[in-house]
């Protein structure tokens, strides 16, 4: 057994952020912009996940592991060091995907450097209201080797994520399945972990070394087309330059058995963002947080705005134009006379004429909306995971997506669309991909 030190142990905090490779199902939008940087509520995916690992009292440093260039992060690394001074963040760039347990036990020396004790582990990809405090809280109380953080979603749901099965009173994790074929729990893992970091090495370690005893039986088909083989090696060390090794498959249904594995759930929001199309209820969830809240960053309701809505400082919105809720307009955004934005998210640079009407829609760096012309989505019911819909027996995007710099023409329609960039939209479509 660990000491149970009442004073705050170290913690360290890792956020995943992927690669270019994983980033498909984001497009048209990844391709201008790497997914974690892309902006929501006003600010990077990123940043949200940041946010509230800097409130958390005694992590000093947070590791971003990925396999993106390195420029990619490095404005957004300068930016963040300034708002978070008392965070060292860095980023460790993975020489090609290792899956999320990969990444750690690759740069564990780096992880491992100053002694912390337990260790944050956070998917960049996840929109929720991330209680790390209470997760800390928990696995003190219970003298935890990991805690999850889970939430609970509709039973047809459920298979398509982690499911946790737990004790109720203790809160013990007693059974963990990825993605299982039939159900098991409607308690779901929302990517954010807490390990001790004596637990964690180990645990990934043992994975390694039953892989290498039999190699090439395990492939992931939904892994978008990670390469997932495994070389049979006798050394470990020499094994993981091969392995793709991820917590949610490899790792976690092994915790489940060391009694010391708990859950932590949320009854706030949660949601992935995976499609390109998920950015908007994320959107939403991320501006009702800032607006209960009273963020400073939000514009104040009024006859025109119906809250939350944000609206970066350089745009200019024409008064009688009106906004909300859930919307976020970006830097040198031009709103026209007697236009109508709601749950959209509208990106730099970018203009709506005149009488416009944008609804479940994102509008993409650049583009351009015409006069009277109408570009919308369908809106998702509250508590669905999904941003696809069937339309007449086609399975379409609920949310329309302009990619940059795209025209839509005056008094044209655009309806559950995915148009990649630069493409000028001339007549009315609907339910289509506009390649």
């Amino acid at each position: 057994m660990r000491e149970n030190h009442n004073t705050q142990a170290s913690t360290k905090a890792v956020i995943l952020v992927g690669g270019p490779s994983r980033g498909t199902r984001f497009r048209p939008l990844s391709l201008d912009v790497p997914k974690p940087l892309f902006e929501v509520a006003g600010h990077p995916i990123i940043h949200h996940c940041l946010k509230a690992v800097a409130k958390v009292p005694d992590v000093r440093e947070v590791i971003l592991v990925g396999y993106y260039d390195e420029s990619v992060f490095r404005d957004f690394i300068k930016d963040a060091s300034k708002e978070f001074p008392q965070l060292r963040i860095l980023y460790l760039r993975e020489y090609t995907a290792l899956g999320t347990a990969g990444g750690l036990y690759h740069f564990r020396d780096a992880i491992l450097k100053g002694k912390p004790e337990r260790l944050l582990v956070l998917n960049a990809d996840v929109c929720c209201s991330f209680p790390l405090g209470e997760m800390m809280r928990l696995f003190e109380e219970k003298d935890a080797e990991a805690v999850i953080l889970g939430t609970r979603v509709s039973n047809d749901t459920a298979t398509n994520f982690g499911c946790i099965v737990s004790d109720s009173h203790t809160k013990r994790v007693l059974h963990y399945v990825e993605k299982p074929e039939s159900h098991i729990s409607n308690l779901i893992n929302c990517g954010v972990y807490l390990f001790a970091t004596e637990c964690i090495f180990p645990a990934i370690r043992s994975a390694i070394k039953r892989r290498t005893t039999r190699p090439r039986l395990l492939s992931y088909p939904s892994s978008d087309n990670l390469e997932s083989s495994f070389v049979a090696t006798g050394d470990d060390e020499d094994a993981e330059k091969s392995e793709v090794l991820r917590l949610e498959q490899d790792i976690l249904s092994d915790l489940a058995d060391s009694n010391r594995f708990f859950v932590h759930e949320t009854k706030d929001f949660w949601r992935q963002i995976k499609s390109a199309g998920s950015a908007v209820p994320a959107n939403a969830l991320y501006l009702q947080k800032a607006f209960q809240a009273e963020s400073p960053e939000l514009t104040a309701p009024s006859a025109t705005i119906v809250p939350p809505v944000y609206i970066h400082p350089t745009a200019s919105i024409d008064p009688t134009a009106k906004l909300g809720p859930n919307v976020s307009i970006g830097p040198r955004v031009v709103v026209g006379a007697g236009a109508r934005v709601k749950d959209s998210i509208v990106l730099e640079d970018s203009e709506i004429r005149h009488d416009a009407c944008v609804m479940h829609s994102i509008i993409g760096w650049s583009s351009r909306v015409g006069a009277w012309a109408r570009v919308e989505g369908t809106p998702i019911p509250v508590g669905s995971h999904s941003t696809s819909i069937v339309k007449q027996g086609i399975k379409v995007q609920s949310i329309t997506i302009l990619g940059k710099e795209c025209g839509v023409g005056d008094e044209v329609r655009v309806q559950n669309c995915v148009c990649l960039p630069y493409k000028e939209l001339k007549r009315d479509v609907s339910n289509e991909v506009i390649m």
